[in-house]
């Protein structure tokens, strides 16, 4: 039985929706045991609720929240019975395996690194960002946990892109690319000249710079960037679906032919609209820490939480942390060697 901790009061629908979600997992995954933390009353009220295997949703009493607008770092030390802190500790402790949260992101982050640990031999966790391409899956990395980085941590946010993209997304082989401006190789800033041939010389199977469009071409199934790059590429592919959604919205209800074609590509609007719902990638996680943690959307809604949890079993079941752990070690040793 995987254990894995929910925050259930993160995010703008707690805990409805958490605990909502937390019942769905819990009903499709046999295998997974949930444990909710939050001011226990609270929980066990809105639990009352629902009708769900009793030996599989335990409590974990936490007091305190940490709010989307308080300074991570600050919170992270004043509110130590927050359920980010409390989740995270549960996760270090053993107690638990994953920690899932739809909370302060930075919050989230700095308990990943404070908490849980880095992995030895990581210089900086990444967020890594699962978006759909016009066939299945490429994920971003990272997606805003760290701004200023340098070559070294891109070339290890690929190798742990790499190996998310085999283990979870089940890619054989996955395809890794330099987030650029363009193609060739001379292009770029200072930080893709020092990072291209490092990861030229990985074992990887890089096939140099791509472009923010390759994101969705299915050309590339690992894009590497920092946080700062690789979080306006996130919000703005979050905005542009928003608005193709309501533009096409508009344009349909200014005619009765429109709204009689669209009656007919009904099923086909939904499909398109469940490929980029953001709901059915859960979340993101971050990688490099000793443990899972995923980190959801702020809106998530049960059905986010319940995938955040099946990305969370994925990771588990896969050896995702023990996997990343051992191919560090092996590039830090031939890099020691050859030195």
């Amino acid at each position: 039985m995987k254990k894995v901790v929910v925050d259930a009061m993160g995010g703008d629908y707690a805990p409805h929706e958490p605990i909502a979600g937390s019942v769905l997992a819990v009903k499709d995954f046999s295998d997974i045991h949930i444990i909710l933390v939050g001011p226990e009353d609270k929980l066990t009220k809105e639990l009352a609720k629902h009708d769900y295997p009793r030996d599989r949703i335990s409590v974990v009493n936490a007091s305190e929240i940490i709010e989307m607008d308080e300074s991570p770092a600050s919170a992270i030390r004043k509110k130590k019975d927050s359920t980010i802190v409390v989740g995270s500790t549960l996760v270090k402790k053993g107690e638990a395996e994953a920690f899932v949260s739809a909370g302060n992101t930075g919050a989230c982050m700095s308990a990943g690194l404070l908490k849980i640990g880095r992995i030895k031999g990581i210089s900086r966790p990444a967020i890594a960002t699962v978006f759909p391409n016009i066939k299945n899956q490429t994920v971003v990395l990272d997606s805003g946990a760290n701004v200023d980085i340098g070559s070294l941590e891109l070339t290890q946010f690929a190798l742990m892109g790499k190996i998310f993209a085999e283990k979870v997304l089940k890619k054989t082989d996955p395809r890794v690319g330099l987030l650029n401006i363009g193609e060739e190789e001379h292009k770029g800033s200072k930080l893709t000249h020092e990072t291209y041939p490092l990861l030229q010389e990985m074992p990887l199977n890089f096939i140099g710079n791509v472009e923010g469009r390759d994101i969705f071409k299915n050309t590339v199934d690992v894009v590497v960037c920092d946080g700062f790059v690789g979080n306006i590429v996130l919000k703005t592919s979050e905005g542009i679906a928003d608005a193709i959604f309501k533009i096409l919205k508009e344009e349909i209800l200014k005619s009765r032919l429109a709204k009689l074609g669209a009656l007919f590509m009904k099923p086909a609007l939904r499909g398109l609209q469940k490929r980029m719902d953001y709901t059915e990638y859960g979340g993101a996680p971050l990688l490099g820490i000793k443990g899972i943690s995923i980190i959801s959307h702020g809106s998530s809604n049960a059905w986010a939480i319940r995938n955040a949890v099946r990305i969370a079993r994925e990771s588990l079941l896969n050896n995702l942390v023990e996997t990343i752990t051992e191919n560090v070690q092996e590039i830090n040793a031939t890099d020691e060697g050859g030195e």
